[in-house]
């Protein structure tokens, strides 16, 4: 499989991702980039956490105003953490953004409907990358593949290594090197899946990029920090991912400790808590001695996700003990090793004992209370075992990184939502304080 030291090697302002570096760990504002002051603070309190890259959504061409702005406050402040511009639909915002940040995240499947076009606009975002020094992150989305890749390939992970292996031809094309990939997705399966298929595919072609991994829309909580690790860490064991980012629907500084310890564990600067495994067949029991309620939640995921994920066992009983307030606690038949059990038998999609929630971030895009909302729908949806339901800040992602549910709750802006049944919008413009209302009236009607 593919080490990490084979890759490209990529400058982003004062960090090298790939080659022989350590695993960069990343985060993004949920701040309106529009509004400086709380963007600039935030980025203060994300770099003093631990974040070695941030991201900021650029809308519009006047955020690349306010980009520039908090930029030039972070520095004259000693701040020098790189920032990421991130941008959809607008090819024109990506080239101007280019000009201001160290890296421009674009996502292949809305750059530009047509394809041709697309190309054309990318060789001049590459060239106002190249005079800049600026670095590019090609970051396609399980839900937001363009129509005609899907018509070739459908919405599979062949489909998203095919279409960043496109864009991939198109930096080779234009001699332009500084380049990282991700192919995120909330379906961890999807997500482990995709990269390796694209691993696989740039290796056979003589030139590897560095990977940017993430589970996207991984929720909050015990759920969205383990969804995460199991995915994350899956890769990261195989030598395939040169950067992270633990996408929580939290503050974005809580996604930091959780990246780290990620980074930490697979830079070989940490080592599980697991004290012994006894495997019978395809049934393990494993015995932990853990400092912490949240070591011993982060282990564990990474010690059996992948071995779930790739089916090698297929359950996994959780015994010995845990610190949580300097009091010892043990796991043996204990309703927390049971819940972990449930939690991590979900992330891997193996057995489902609880809805599976799809829930965004958030970022500048989101115009209601997402982190708030989402928690009041998962409140009042917990008795719907099974059921998938998507929770989403904005229109961008949203609808198509949810296309997997069987319910959608997605911001329109305004004070205003649409409630999606599948992949079809039931109901528009319902007022942000009946919409959870209307959704758990459809869902009790169907």
């Amino acid at each position: 499989m593919i080490k990490i030291m084979d890759t490209v090697k990529v400058k982003v302002g004062n960090i090298t991702i790939g080659g022989d570096s350590p695993i960069v760990v990343q985060t993004m504002c949920n701040t309106h980039t529009s509004d400086v002051a709380a963007s600039v603070e935030q980025c203060i309190r994300l770099a003093d956490a631990g974040a070695q890259m941030i991201r900021l959504t650029v809308p519009s061409l006047a955020q690349v105003d306010s980009l520039k702005e908090i930029k030039g406050i972070l520095r004259d402040r000693g701040i020098v953490t790189p920032l990421v511009a991130d941008v959809h639909f607008s090819s024109e915002i990506a080239i101007a953004a280019a000009e201001v940040v160290e890296k421009v995240r674009i996502n292949p499947g809305n750059f530009h409907k047509d394809h041709e076009k697309a190309k054309e606009q990318f060789a001049r975002l590459v060239q106002v990358c190249k005079a800049n020094g600026t670095a590019i992150r090609i970051g396609l989305n399980h839900g937001s593949l363009g129509e005609r890749i899907t018509n070739l390939y459908g919405n599979t992970p062949l489909a998203m290594k095919e279409a960043v292996m496109e864009w991939l031809e198109m930096c080779v094309e234009n001699d332009f090197y500084n380049v990282v990939v991700s192919l995120k997705a909330s379906n961890t399966i999807v997500m482990v899946e995709a990269y390796r298929l694209l691993a696989v595919a740039m290796q056979e072609k003589g030139i590897v990029f560095p990977l940017h991994l993430g589970v996207t829309e991984a929720g909050n909580g015990d759920g969205g920090r383990i969804k995460s690790a199991v995915g994350i860490s899956a890769l990261l064991s195989e030598g395939i991912g040169n950067t992270i980012r633990v996408s929580l629907t939290e503050d974005p500084v809580n996604e930091i400790p959780v990246a780290q310890y990620l980074a930490d564990r697979y830079d070989g600067r940490l080592t599980s808590t697991m004290a012994s495994i006894t495997i019978e067949g395809k049934s393990a029991i494993a015995t932990y001695i853990s400092p912490s309620r949240e070591r011993l939640l982060l282990d564990f995921s990474c010690d059996f996700g992948k071995r779930l994920l790739d089916k090698e066992l297929d359950e996994v009983e959780l015994r010995g003990s845990y610190i949580e307030e300097g009091e010892e606690k043990t796991l043996d038949g204990s309703e927390y090793a049971s819940y972990l059990t449930d939690e991590l038998m979900q992330a891997a999609r193996r057995r489902f004992y609880r809805p599976e929630y799809i829930a965004c971030p958030g970022c500048g895009r989101t115009m209601y209370n997402l982190e708030k909302t989402f928690n009041e729908v998962k409140r009042r949806t917990s008795h719907l075992k099974g059921m998938v339901i998507g929770v989403m800040g904005c229109i961008v992602n949203g609808p198509g990184e949810m296309a997997d549910a069987d319910w959608g709750y997605v911001g329109e802006g305004n004070g205003k939502v649409s409630i999606y049944k599948g992949k079809e919008p039931v109901l528009r413009h319902v007022p942000e304080e009946e919409a959870i209302d209307r959704l758990l009236e459809l869902i009790e009607q169907s």
